[in-house]
């Protein structure tokens, strides 16, 4: 694990938690930045989120509406909350850079507990000032934000072995055409380097795997997961995994994640082993980027997608975005993540995700396999995109999925225990 150094623990500003339990005119938005940021250090080290939503003035309860900037953090249920323990850490040494394609943090003070629990992990991040960067809601202009890429593109700046993302949002698909792609994916290549994000991040790995031909890693990033006063132990465990583990499985029983009133794999004949580069990311990006170069064409492809806070309709709306661009066509099958508060229907609670896929089932005719541990959730297992993957059936109902070709970290160099301990 490296040479191992003992940290203190920082103190607690108590007075946020008195903003929290004082302030009645919060909006809902308000009180999820509160309390997962400010007021997390004081709040969460004694009661779960779901117990600090129960006491809100706000009222939330597991139906109202959430948007992606509200997520992770809203949807992580009381088992994913653990506090976080003073420990050691490792000296870093994995060449790190950030890059922040998207919204901007909203909290200093966040954005270096993820900092300081990054470097604890072993990661040796170059760019720190860049969670600093703001113009408008994103992090940064358009020419700063494409800038990440750019200058590792043109050798400006040495590409590193990791690059992480700071936080989704929206953003990402103003600088698609800034950045040379094609060359960047070569560079990549030949170090070794691994980018990753979700979310609104998609829309640069959709443009790196199209453009580049470069694999990407599906994964939790600084601000949305590691600046959490309790990030999800989880989360953390699996983003060191997929980081280091060349022959990455993953293992899918049910299909709850997706919904429960799907079978796990829903097709017309026998399930049978799969093959093929896996490809997508977040649906909402994927289906706003049909029509573009931006969008990999992948033949005998292995779609994946994701969503969160979008209705049924919406959801039905954004799949026939992709099914009319033709889209679908030539690939293998259709992998879905979590779809996270959907909600229900105003018209009819029987049009729901369910009656939505299986709608696109008779679309496509492509087997789809549901449940899979990824999207804005807690305990997700992260993943590369772009890389080789094996679907197999298993005799229970459930399904691995196996990868192959993508670059990895040598697991010496993380103390993964630091993405979550109190530094």
């Amino acid at each position: 694990m490296g040479v191992k150094k003992s940290v203190k623990k920082p103190s607690i500003n108590h007075n946020n938690t008195s903003d929290v339990n004082t302030d009645m005119q919060l909006n809902r938005r308000q009180f999820l930045h509160r309390i997962g940021i400010s007021a997390g250090a004081a709040t969460l080290a004694v009661q779960s989120i779901p117990q600090a939503f129960a006491a809100s003035p706000t009222g939330f309860n597991e139906n109202t509406p959430l948007t992606k900037d509200d997520l992770p953090t809203a949807l992580l249920d009381e088992r994913s909350v653990q506090t976080s323990l003073t420990t050691s850490c490792t000296t870093p040494t994995v060449e790190t850079r950030l890059f922040a394609s998207s919204n901007v943090g909203g909290s200093d003070e966040r954005n270096q507990l993820a900092l300081d629990r990054m470097s604890c992990a072993g990661f040796k991040i170059s760019n720190p000032d860049i969670t600093n960067r703001q113009y408008l809601r994103f992090a940064g202009t358009d020419a700063q934000r494409a800038s990440d890429f750019q200058n590792l593109a043109t050798g400006a700046i040495a590409a590193p072995k990791l690059l992480l993302g700071v936080r989704g949002g929206y953003g990402a698909m103003r600088i698609l055409p800034m950045v040379d792609w094609i060359t960047l994916g070569r560079i990549m290549k030949e170090r070794g380097t691994i980018l990753a994000g979700f979310s609104d991040v998609t829309a640069i790995q959709c443009a790196l795997l199209a453009k580049g031909a470069m694999s990407s890693l599906a994964a939790p990033m600084l601000y949305s997961e590691f600046g959490k006063t309790a990030p999800d132990q989880v989360s953390c465990q699996q983003f060191a995994k997929a980081l280091t583990d060349s022959n990455l499985t993953i293992t899918i029983q049910d299909a709850a994640l997706t919904s429960q009133q799907l079978p796990t794999i829903l097709t017309v004949s026998e399930p049978k082993m799969l093959t093929g580069t896996i490809w997508g990311g977040n649906l909402s990006v994927v289906s706003a980027l049909a029509g573009s170069e931006y969008l990999p064409r992948i033949e005998g492809g292995i779609v994946f997608l994701e969503d969160v806070g979008e209705q049924a309709y919406r959801i039905e709306r954004m799949l026939y975005d992709l099914y009319l661009a033709g889209v679908f066509k030539g690939q293998q099958a259709i992998v879905f993540g979590a779809l996270s508060g959907s909600g229900e229907d105003s018209y009819d609670k029987r049009y729901d995700v369910a009656t939505v896929i299986r709608q696109l089932h008779e679309l496509t005719g492509l087997p789809i396999y549901s449940g899979m541990r990824f999207g804005h959730i807690g305990k997700k297992h992260s993943f590369p995109l772009g890389a080789t993957c094996q679907l197999t059936p298993n005799t229970e109902g459930g399904y691995r999925l196996s990868f192959t070709d993508y670059p990895t970290i040598k697991a010496d160099a993380i103390h993964v225990e630091g993405l979550w301990q109190t530094v």
